[in-house]
């Protein structure tokens, strides 16, 4: 016996769908579910200022800076 995970899907009328990893076998098993507490997205407490975040100034663009897509990429695109 050995611990494979897999993500499942339970349906409101408990139904559940998912797909097994290949090392388990068709038939019939004995599973235990485990379910952990979904992650709840909290609001921060404070809102976000664009003012607050760090700055770092490179200096001026260099005069023949070339930023089209054929200057940046070579013959084949990449």
């Amino acid at each position: 016996m050995h611990e494979l995970r897999a993500r499942i899907h339970v349906n409101a009328d408990r139904v559940i769908t998912g797909v097994a990893p290949p090392e388990v076998p068709p038939g019939e098993h004995e599973v235990t579910i485990t379910v952990t507490p979904s992650h709840v997205r909290r609001r921060p407490g404070k809102r976000l200022n664009v003012s607050d975040l760090p700055e770092h100034d490179l200096g001026p663009w260099p005069e023949a800076l070339s930023l089209r897509r054929e200057d940046l990429y070579d013959e084949d695109g990449r």
